[in-house]
């Protein structure tokens, strides 16, 4: 009997058994095997000639960021096989620490996107955390909980070396495009209720399950963090995939390398759910420790995250709060300007909470470390900065017109804006407010 034989049949004895332990395992072995069986798909050629290119002097793309080296990025290049299984079809995307990029994987017959960090080396530890929390979600995910599927998913990891050292490499399910990008599409820059309550939904589905399952604190909830998935029938990923083929994206060449230019993935027709992405500042809390780092971007610092008070999940209850004020009422609930020195400060921050929910409690500020650095002992505000006037979020409010759900919805928001960590809602809680439930 020929070996692919007898290895596919005891495949399936195997199969067969962990079927019986658990339907859901079994049906992922089932798919992984019947893809080992189709053959790999063959790499296209990409153009390389008469390409549109950017002039030498014009800085684009990861160019632009403040202290660029090019020698930190991979060198990627259109067309080219990494990890001899994906093949680069396009740029989607840039930061500080990375690049993305849509990609055939070969062995699986899909499009991935692949994220290619700078060198390991100028990453240090946060590249292992983020695969340890990668882990964990991996793990809780066998448990069936429907936030699952609101949480981006690792599909591969691995290491590409470049000629200045090592990178390391992510792969996930490819997805549209984020809140944010959906926020700057529309000319008010505000998202209508019924998207807002879905993304809520959703993402409270995605926290509750970080949460309860994995013990993890996302600690970074922003707009451009939350993207759209896109149905499994969509042609977005082949349209863009025969965009490159037939006009190439501009780029520039330095010194050997190129930098692209990013390619806009197409209008889906069938979107999917929402999902929140990104794990590389969340935060394991099973850990027996008690956490007082700084964490969460300036504007959605919680108070206990300022006084350095313990912190938990909630950190992530308060960043959405404040993420919601942002992407339905068009402007940040808070921006942390200080006037003296015109720039973000802690001081001009917790100024402005005060503003918005009164003085904090007394019991918030006997845990804080820095506490008596803006308050004194009796509580009062001591910090030298002009006060803001007081504005409440009735006062804030200006979306809505219908009184009840205008209410309705103010009330989801002090549901989240809490000086008290234990006096805000859960994930679990707010899945089934009121306001999400009527517009979802």
């Amino acid at each position: 009997m020929p070996p692919r034989i007898v290895e596919f049949q005891s495949a399936l004895v195997k199969f067969r058994q962990r079927y019986l332990c658990s339907p859901s395992a079994g049906r992922t072995m089932l798919t992984s095997l019947l893809r080992s069986l189709r053959p790999a798909s063959k790499p296209l050629s990409f153009p390389n000639k008469d390409v549109p290119l950017v002039a030498p002097h014009q800085k684009i793309e990861e160019e632009t960021i403040p202290d660029y080296l090019a020698t930190r990025y991979y060198p990627v290049r259109i067309g080219e096989v990494i990890h001899d299984r994906y093949q680069v079809v396009g740029k989607l995307g840039y930061g500080t620490t990375s690049t993305v990029w849509l990609a055939r994987d070969l062995i699986d017959r899909r499009h991935v996107a692949v994220k290619l960090f700078i060198l390991a080396s100028c990453m240090g530890k946060q590249l292992d955390d983020e695969l340890t929390m990668y882990d964990r979600i991996a793990k809780a995910a066998s448990r069936g909980h429907p936030g699952r599927i609101a949480v981006r998913p690792l599909l591969d990891c691995f290491n590409v070396k470049s000629p200045d050292g090592q990178h390391r490499c992510l792969v996930h399910p490819p997805l549209w495009d984020s809140v944010l990008a959906l926020l700057y599409r529309n000319p008010v820059r505000k998202l209508p209720p019924q998207v807002l309550a879905v993304i809520l939904k959703y993402l409270f589905q995605a926290l509750d399950f970080l949460h309860t399952e994995c013990h993890i604190a996302h600690t970074d909830i922003k707009a451009d963090n939350i993207m759209f998935g896109i149905g499994a029938t969509d042609t977005a990923f082949t349209t863009f995939e025969k965009n490159e083929l037939k006009s190439p994206s501009p780029r520039k060449e330095v010194d050997g390398r190129f930098i692209y230019l990013t390619r806009e993935l197409p209008m889906p027709e069938d979107l999917a759910n929402p999902v929140l992405c990104d794990f590389g500042s969340a935060v394991p809390l099973d850990d027996g420790r008690e956490h007082r780092e700084d964490i969460q971007p300036n504007v959605y610092r919680a108070p206990e995250v300022i006084l350095e008070a313990p912190w938990t999940y909630s950190v992530d209850i308060w960043n959405v709060g404040c993420m919601i004020w942002h992407i339905f009422e068009g402007g940040h609930l808070f921006s942390g300007r200080d006037p003296e020195h015109a720039a973000y400060r802690s001081r001009a921050h917790l100024a402005e909470m005060i503003a918005l929910l009164g003085p904090p409690p007394p019991s918030l500020l006997a845990r804080g470390n820095r506490s008596g650095e803006f308050f004194s002992s009796t509580g009062e505000f001591s910090a030298q900065i002009p006060m803001p006037a007081t504005r409440s979020l009735e006062d804030r409010e200006t979306t809505l017109r219908g009184q009840e759900d205008r209410e309705s919805f103010l009330r989801l928001m002090r549901k989240m804006l809490q000086w008290e960590p234990e006096k805000r809602s859960s994930a679990k809680e707010l899945i089934k407010d009121e306001w999400i439930c009527k517009h979802t």
